[in-house]
């Protein structure tokens, strides 16, 4: 746990990307009451199951300060969990409202709010060492599951395996040398909820196999 509080610690600090930095001091400039620092990783200390995301959302996470918080995809993951009988809460309203997690560890390839949601490839590079850590922080964790393609390279670079021997597809599970094991879905974006790509039983089902596969 004191790792974990470290790492959230140095995370909060960080100012390695020139253009996150500055898009976090417009944020705070235009939004007095945001968060508009880089945001940390949430969840059971003993978790089995990390879920991986993009990036902090403007009017989400980087106003809140916790991941998946005050929007949309925060919605469908919080309310998928408590479902699943894995969250203390149906959503997570904002920083300070009580939510707990049962064997789930939730978190971003890239912890600063990106212009326009698109980090750079430079950008994820640089934070992948604070997922390094993180799962180091969570040695119970058995499996990865990534939030999308770029989170699905981002894990797949960090473990330095060949992005080609392992395309993503929502729903696949793949085998790699040694755990965490990987499990692909869509992102639960509000373009992809409104549009179809992910539908709701899709997302259940895919983070229930997740957590039956973590405790396997």
């Amino acid at each position: 746990m004191k790792d974990l509080q470290t790492l959230a610690a140095e995370i909060h600090s960080c100012g390695c990307c020139p253009r996150l930095a500055e898009y976090l001091e417009q944020s705070r400039a235009r939004y007095p009451g945001y968060w508009s620092r880089p945001v940390a990783g949430h969840g059971d200390p003993e978790a089995r199951l990390f879920i991986l995301g993009l990036a902090p959302g403007l009017h989400g996470a980087n106003r809140h300060g916790r991941v998946f918080t005050g929007d949309s995809s925060g919605r469908w993951l919080w309310g998928a969990l408590h479902a699943l009988g894995a969250s203390s809460a149906p959503d997570s309203i904002d920083a300070a409202h009580p939510l707990a997690l049962q064997g789930v560890w939730v978190s971003n390839a890239v912890r600063c709010v990106p212009p326009g949601n698109r980090p750079t490839g430079d950008e994820l590079a640089r934070c992948r060492d604070f997922l390094r850590r993180e799962l180091e922080a969570l040695p119970r964790v058995s499996v990865v599951l990534a939030l999308g393609r770029l989170a699905h390279e981002t894990y797949l670079k960090l473990r330095g395996l060949p992005l080609a021997a392992h395309p993503f597809a929502h729903g696949a599970m793949h085998a790699l040398p040694g755990p965490p094991s990987l499990l692909d879905s869509y992102h639960p974006s509000r373009q992809n909820q409104n549009t179809g790509v992910l539908t709701w039983e899709m997302w259940l089902g895919v983070l229930g196999d997740a957590l039956r596969r973590s405790v396997a």
